[in-house]
Protein backbone atom coordinates (compact mmCIF):
# COMPACT_ATOMS: atom_id res chain seq x y z
CA UNK A 1 0.00 0.00 0.00
CA UNK A 2 1.46 3.13 -1.53
CA UNK A 3 0.01 6.21 0.99
CA UNK A 4 0.02 9.73 -1.50
CA UNK A 5 -0.79 13.17 -0.66
CA UNK A 6 -1.83 16.28 -3.21
CA UNK A 7 -0.44 19.35 -2.93
CA UNK A 8 -2.55 22.28 -4.73
CA UNK A 9 -6.19 21.26 -4.89
CA UNK A 10 -7.15 23.35 -8.01
CA UNK A 11 -8.56 22.48 -11.57
CA UNK A 12 -6.57 19.52 -12.12
CA UNK A 13 -6.41 17.97 -8.63
CA UNK A 14 -9.07 15.55 -9.58
CA UNK A 15 -7.62 13.48 -12.01
CA UNK A 16 -4.99 12.97 -9.77
CA UNK A 17 -7.89 11.83 -6.94
CA UNK A 18 -8.91 9.68 -9.63
CA UNK A 19 -6.18 8.05 -10.27
CA UNK A 20 -5.66 7.10 -6.38
CA UNK A 21 -9.12 5.52 -6.28
CA UNK A 22 -8.90 3.56 -9.65
CA UNK A 23 -5.14 2.09 -8.49
CA UNK A 24 -6.94 1.04 -5.22
CA UNK A 25 -5.92 -0.63 -2.80
CA UNK A 26 -1.92 -0.58 -3.57
CA UNK A 27 -3.03 3.33 -3.32
CA UNK A 28 -4.77 5.49 -1.05
CA UNK A 29 -4.75 9.12 -0.11
CA UNK A 30 -4.25 10.53 3.22
CA UNK A 31 -2.90 13.81 3.01
CA UNK A 32 -4.46 17.10 1.42
CA UNK A 33 -3.39 20.61 1.31
CA UNK A 34 -4.22 23.61 -0.41
CA UNK A 35 -3.51 27.42 0.77
CA UNK A 36 -7.06 28.16 0.60
CA UNK A 37 -8.33 25.34 3.46
CA UNK A 38 -11.87 24.79 1.93
CA UNK A 39 -10.83 23.92 -1.11
CA UNK A 40 -8.42 20.86 0.74
CA UNK A 41 -11.28 19.90 2.63
CA UNK A 42 -13.18 19.40 -0.49
CA UNK A 43 -10.53 17.24 -1.99
CA UNK A 44 -10.73 15.21 0.84
CA UNK A 45 -14.31 14.73 0.92
CA UNK A 46 -14.27 14.30 -2.92
CA UNK A 47 -11.79 11.11 -2.11
CA UNK A 48 -13.77 9.72 0.14
CA UNK A 49 -16.93 10.23 -1.72
CA UNK A 50 -15.65 8.25 -4.68
CA UNK A 51 -14.59 5.64 -2.39
CA UNK A 52 -17.92 5.39 -1.24
CA UNK A 53 -19.13 4.96 -4.19
CA UNK A 54 -16.95 1.49 -4.55
CA UNK A 55 -18.54 0.93 -1.67
CA UNK A 56 -15.23 0.73 0.47
CA UNK A 57 -14.94 3.36 3.41
CA UNK A 58 -11.95 5.15 4.25
CA UNK A 59 -10.37 7.51 6.50
CA UNK A 60 -11.20 11.48 5.66
CA UNK A 61 -7.47 12.67 4.52
CA UNK A 62 -5.57 14.99 7.02
CA UNK A 63 -6.22 18.72 5.89
CA UNK A 64 -3.34 20.61 5.53
CA UNK A 65 -2.57 24.60 4.42
CA UNK A 66 0.82 24.67 4.18
CA UNK A 67 2.76 21.84 2.28
CA UNK A 68 5.68 21.98 4.95
CA UNK A 69 3.46 20.62 7.56
CA UNK A 70 2.47 18.26 5.41
CA UNK A 71 6.06 17.04 4.21
CA UNK A 72 6.65 16.20 8.08
CA UNK A 73 4.06 13.73 7.69
CA UNK A 74 6.19 10.22 7.86
CA UNK A 75 3.43 8.29 6.48
CA UNK A 76 3.08 10.03 3.20
CA UNK A 77 5.39 8.20 0.39
CA UNK A 78 4.33 9.90 -2.62
CA UNK A 79 3.40 13.35 -2.88
CA UNK A 80 1.60 15.03 -6.24
CA UNK A 81 2.62 18.35 -6.97
CA UNK A 82 -0.99 20.34 -8.74
CA UNK A 83 0.20 24.31 -7.75
CA UNK A 84 0.55 26.77 -10.10
CA UNK A 85 3.58 26.04 -12.38
CA UNK A 86 5.83 28.21 -10.85
CA UNK A 87 6.26 26.35 -7.84
CA UNK A 88 6.34 23.02 -8.94
CA UNK A 89 10.66 23.14 -8.42
CA UNK A 90 10.99 24.61 -4.90
CA UNK A 91 7.62 21.99 -3.63
CA UNK A 92 9.03 18.69 -5.62
CA UNK A 93 12.40 19.37 -4.14
CA UNK A 94 11.64 20.03 -0.96
CA UNK A 95 9.45 16.84 -0.83
CA UNK A 96 12.43 14.85 -2.52
CA UNK A 97 14.78 16.58 0.37
CA UNK A 98 11.75 15.20 2.72
CA UNK A 99 12.54 11.73 1.36
CA UNK A 100 8.90 11.51 -0.75
CA UNK A 101 8.41 10.20 -3.86
CA UNK A 102 7.14 12.65 -6.24
CA UNK A 103 4.57 13.08 -9.10
CA UNK A 104 4.74 16.61 -10.68
CA UNK A 105 2.04 18.15 -13.36
CA UNK A 106 3.56 19.88 -16.38
CA UNK A 107 5.68 22.15 -16.65
CA UNK A 108 8.19 20.15 -14.28
CA UNK A 109 9.53 23.32 -13.70
CA UNK A 110 9.84 26.85 -15.59
CA UNK A 111 13.57 27.12 -15.98
CA UNK A 112 16.18 24.32 -17.15
CA UNK A 113 18.24 25.12 -14.61
CA UNK A 114 14.92 24.45 -11.63
CA UNK A 115 14.49 21.24 -13.74
CA UNK A 116 18.21 19.75 -13.41
CA UNK A 117 18.08 20.86 -9.62
CA UNK A 118 14.80 18.46 -9.28
CA UNK A 119 16.40 15.76 -11.20
CA UNK A 120 19.46 15.37 -8.71
CA UNK A 121 17.24 15.69 -5.75
CA UNK A 122 15.52 12.53 -6.87
CA UNK A 123 19.05 10.79 -7.63
CA UNK A 124 20.30 12.28 -4.33
CA UNK A 125 17.81 11.54 -2.58
CA UNK A 126 17.15 7.69 -4.15
CA UNK A 127 13.63 8.84 -4.67
CA UNK A 128 10.96 8.71 -7.46
CA UNK A 129 10.61 11.53 -10.03
CA UNK A 130 8.00 11.16 -12.32
CA UNK A 131 6.44 14.22 -15.05
CA UNK A 132 2.74 14.02 -15.50
CA UNK A 133 2.59 13.83 -19.72
CA UNK A 134 -0.05 11.48 -18.62
CA UNK A 135 -1.06 11.05 -22.83
CA UNK A 136 1.70 9.43 -23.80
CA UNK A 137 -0.27 6.23 -21.67
CA UNK A 138 -2.59 6.82 -24.21
CA UNK A 139 -3.06 3.38 -26.46
CA UNK A 140 -3.63 5.32 -29.47
CA UNK A 141 0.36 6.71 -28.68
CA UNK A 142 1.57 3.51 -27.29
CA UNK A 143 0.56 1.92 -30.30
CA UNK A 144 2.53 4.79 -32.46
CA UNK A 145 5.36 4.83 -30.11
CA UNK A 146 5.73 0.70 -30.79
CA UNK A 147 5.44 1.47 -34.77
CA UNK A 148 8.36 3.88 -34.15
CA UNK A 149 10.54 1.42 -32.15
CA UNK A 150 10.14 -1.15 -34.98
CA UNK A 151 11.42 1.00 -37.83
CA UNK A 152 8.20 0.73 -39.74
CA UNK A 153 8.07 4.20 -40.88
CA UNK A 154 11.58 3.91 -41.63
CA UNK A 155 13.25 7.34 -41.50
CA UNK A 156 11.48 9.74 -40.02
CA UNK A 157 11.23 12.53 -42.18
CA UNK A 158 8.75 15.68 -40.07
CA UNK A 159 5.95 15.28 -37.70
CA UNK A 160 3.40 17.75 -36.98
CA UNK A 161 1.57 18.97 -33.63
CA UNK A 162 -1.66 21.22 -33.52
CA UNK A 163 -3.21 22.64 -30.79
CA UNK A 164 -5.90 24.84 -31.68
CA UNK A 165 -7.72 25.75 -28.52
CA UNK A 166 -9.69 28.67 -26.75
CA UNK A 167 -9.03 30.06 -23.68
CA UNK A 168 -10.87 33.02 -22.73
CA UNK A 169 -10.64 36.10 -20.56
CA UNK A 170 -12.59 33.74 -17.60
CA UNK A 171 -10.71 31.05 -17.76
CA UNK A 172 -8.05 33.31 -16.90
CA UNK A 173 -9.27 35.22 -14.69
CA UNK A 174 -10.32 32.42 -12.44
CA UNK A 175 -6.73 31.77 -11.41
CA UNK A 176 -4.80 35.29 -11.31
CA UNK A 177 -1.39 33.27 -12.10
CA UNK A 178 -2.34 32.21 -15.52
CA UNK A 179 -0.52 34.07 -18.10
CA UNK A 180 2.09 35.16 -16.17
CA UNK A 181 5.62 34.59 -17.25
CA UNK A 182 6.93 33.90 -13.58
CA UNK A 183 3.79 31.43 -12.32
CA UNK A 184 2.28 29.81 -16.10
CA UNK A 185 3.94 30.48 -19.57
CA UNK A 186 1.87 31.25 -22.67
CA UNK A 187 -0.32 29.17 -24.54
CA UNK A 188 2.92 26.91 -25.33
CA UNK A 189 4.31 26.06 -21.62
CA UNK A 190 0.61 25.61 -20.41
CA UNK A 191 -2.05 23.76 -23.00
CA UNK A 192 0.58 23.30 -25.45
CA UNK A 193 3.85 21.37 -23.69
CA UNK A 194 1.70 17.70 -23.96
CA UNK A 195 1.61 17.15 -27.90
CA UNK A 196 5.24 19.34 -28.16
CA UNK A 197 6.44 15.97 -25.55
CA UNK A 198 4.60 13.71 -27.68
CA UNK A 199 5.83 15.33 -31.00
CA UNK A 200 9.56 15.17 -30.24
CA UNK A 201 9.28 11.73 -28.22
CA UNK A 202 8.26 10.19 -31.60
CA UNK A 203 11.18 12.37 -33.74
CA UNK A 204 14.38 11.33 -31.78
CA UNK A 205 14.31 13.97 -28.72
CA UNK A 206 17.78 15.33 -29.57
CA UNK A 207 17.05 19.59 -30.28
CA UNK A 208 19.76 21.12 -33.11
CA UNK A 209 17.81 24.17 -33.74
CA UNK A 210 14.37 26.03 -32.71
CA UNK A 211 12.78 28.50 -34.73
CA UNK A 212 9.94 30.25 -33.41
CA UNK A 213 7.42 32.98 -34.25
CA UNK A 214 5.30 34.06 -30.80
CA UNK A 215 2.55 36.25 -30.38
CA UNK A 216 -0.51 37.62 -28.14
CA UNK A 217 -3.45 38.59 -30.16
CA UNK A 218 -6.66 38.86 -28.69
CA UNK A 219 -5.40 38.27 -24.62
CA UNK A 220 -4.10 41.32 -23.50
CA UNK A 221 -4.85 40.75 -20.25
CA UNK A 222 -1.64 37.69 -19.97
CA UNK A 223 1.92 38.69 -20.02
CA UNK A 224 2.53 35.63 -22.26
CA UNK A 225 1.92 34.32 -26.31
CA UNK A 226 -1.61 33.26 -27.04
CA UNK A 227 -0.57 31.67 -30.21
CA UNK A 228 2.90 30.07 -31.24
CA UNK A 229 4.64 28.46 -34.30
CA UNK A 230 7.46 26.28 -34.00
CA UNK A 231 9.95 24.53 -36.63
CA UNK A 232 11.95 22.09 -34.86
CA UNK A 233 15.29 20.31 -36.09
CA UNK A 234 15.83 17.59 -34.46
CA UNK A 235 19.99 16.33 -35.00
CA UNK A 236 18.53 12.91 -36.95
CA UNK A 237 17.76 16.02 -39.40
CA UNK A 238 14.11 15.13 -38.57
CA UNK A 239 11.83 18.67 -38.74
CA UNK A 240 9.31 18.98 -36.11
CA UNK A 241 6.13 22.20 -36.77
CA UNK A 242 4.24 23.04 -34.15
CA UNK A 243 0.89 25.36 -34.18
CA UNK A 244 -0.63 25.95 -30.81
CA UNK A 245 -2.97 28.68 -29.53
CA UNK A 246 -5.91 29.49 -27.21
CA UNK A 247 -7.55 32.12 -30.11
CA UNK A 248 -10.11 29.49 -32.09
CA UNK A 249 -13.17 30.66 -32.02
CA UNK A 250 -15.14 29.75 -30.40
CA UNK A 251 -14.49 26.64 -28.34
CA UNK A 252 -11.80 23.83 -28.65
CA UNK A 253 -11.23 22.58 -32.33
CA UNK A 254 -8.15 19.77 -32.38
CA UNK A 255 -5.41 18.48 -31.21
CA UNK A 256 -3.70 16.66 -33.11
CA UNK A 257 -0.13 14.68 -33.71
CA UNK A 258 0.86 13.87 -37.28
CA UNK A 259 3.92 11.77 -38.15
CA UNK A 260 5.51 11.63 -41.56
CA UNK A 261 8.12 7.92 -42.62
CA UNK A 262 9.40 7.43 -46.11
CA UNK A 263 7.20 4.27 -45.32
CA UNK A 264 4.30 5.15 -43.26
CA UNK A 265 2.01 8.22 -42.54
CA UNK A 266 -0.23 8.31 -38.88
CA UNK A 267 -2.42 11.03 -37.84
CA UNK A 268 -3.83 10.86 -34.29
CA UNK A 269 -6.27 13.30 -32.78
CA UNK A 270 -9.61 13.15 -31.16
CA UNK A 271 -9.95 15.66 -27.77
CA UNK A 272 -6.65 14.16 -26.22
CA UNK A 273 -4.77 12.30 -29.38
CA UNK A 274 -6.63 9.44 -28.26
CA UNK A 275 -8.40 8.35 -31.69
CA UNK A 276 -6.39 7.15 -35.11
CA UNK A 277 -7.12 8.91 -37.91
CA UNK A 278 -5.02 7.69 -40.28
CA UNK A 279 -2.62 5.15 -39.98
CA UNK A 280 -0.83 3.75 -43.09
CA UNK A 281 2.01 1.48 -43.49
CA UNK A 282 3.93 -0.01 -46.52
CA UNK A 283 4.27 -3.47 -44.24
CA UNK A 284 0.78 -3.68 -44.46
CA UNK A 285 0.64 -5.26 -41.03
CA UNK A 286 -2.34 -3.49 -39.94
CA UNK A 287 -4.80 -1.85 -41.01
CA UNK A 288 -6.15 1.52 -39.33
CA UNK A 289 -9.91 -0.21 -38.78
CA UNK A 290 -8.24 -2.73 -36.77
CA UNK A 291 -5.71 -0.39 -35.05
CA UNK A 292 -9.22 2.03 -34.64
CA UNK A 293 -10.98 -0.89 -33.08
CA UNK A 294 -7.54 -2.01 -30.60
CA UNK A 295 -6.67 1.80 -29.74
CA UNK A 296 -9.67 4.44 -29.88
CA UNK A 297 -11.00 5.49 -26.41
CA UNK A 298 -13.38 7.76 -25.67
CA UNK A 299 -12.93 10.34 -23.16
CA UNK A 300 -14.89 13.10 -21.02
CA UNK A 301 -12.16 16.13 -21.97
CA UNK A 302 -8.70 16.92 -22.95
CA UNK A 303 -7.27 15.52 -19.82
CA UNK A 304 -7.92 11.92 -20.69
CA UNK A 305 -7.89 9.27 -18.72
CA UNK A 306 -3.67 8.69 -18.70
CA UNK A 307 -2.91 9.41 -14.97
CA UNK A 308 -4.43 6.07 -13.85
CA UNK A 309 -1.42 4.64 -15.55
CA UNK A 310 0.62 7.09 -15.00
CA UNK A 311 0.21 6.35 -11.28
CA UNK A 312 -0.12 2.48 -11.65
CA UNK A 313 3.61 2.88 -13.23
CA UNK A 314 4.59 5.59 -10.54
CA UNK A 315 3.97 2.47 -7.87
CA UNK A 316 5.52 -0.51 -9.86
CA UNK A 317 8.75 1.54 -10.11
CA UNK A 318 8.79 1.72 -6.68
CA UNK A 319 8.24 -1.77 -6.18
CA UNK A 320 10.47 -3.20 -8.75
CA UNK A 321 13.26 -0.49 -8.10
CA UNK A 322 13.28 0.35 -11.91
CA UNK A 323 13.00 4.70 -13.40
CA UNK A 324 9.46 5.72 -13.92
CA UNK A 325 8.20 5.90 -17.22
CA UNK A 326 8.25 9.57 -17.60
CA UNK A 327 11.20 10.22 -14.90
CA UNK A 328 12.99 14.16 -14.62
CA UNK A 329 14.66 13.44 -17.69
CA UNK A 330 12.25 13.01 -20.02
CA UNK A 331 9.72 15.68 -18.29
CA UNK A 332 12.32 18.20 -18.91
CA UNK A 333 12.85 17.54 -22.50
CA UNK A 334 9.74 19.75 -23.92
CA UNK A 335 10.26 21.98 -21.30
CA UNK A 336 13.85 22.44 -23.33
CA UNK A 337 12.09 22.99 -26.32
CA UNK A 338 9.56 25.80 -24.97
CA UNK A 339 12.18 27.64 -23.77
CA UNK A 340 14.11 27.94 -26.57
CA UNK A 341 11.45 29.27 -28.24
CA UNK A 342 10.80 32.18 -25.54
CA UNK A 343 14.64 32.61 -26.06
CA UNK A 344 13.93 33.66 -29.71
CA UNK A 345 11.17 35.21 -29.27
Amino acid sequence: MMNFAIIGCGRISYKHVEAIVNNHPEARLIAVCDIIEERAKKKAEEYVEKMAAQEILVETPTIYTHYEDLLKNTSVDIVAIATESGKHAKISIDAMNAGKHVIVEKPMAMTTEDADRMIEASERNKVKLCVCHQNRFNPAIQKLRQAVEEGRFGRIIAGNARILWNRNEEYYRQAPWRGTKKQDGGCLMNQCIHNIDLLQWMLGGEVEQVNAMLGNFTHPYIEMEDYGSLQIRFKNGAIGNVEGTVCVYPQNLEETLTILGEKGTVVIGGKAVNKVQVWQFEDGKDSLEQVQKACDREIENIYGSGHISLYRNVIDSIVKLSSPYIDGNEGKKALNIILKAYKMS
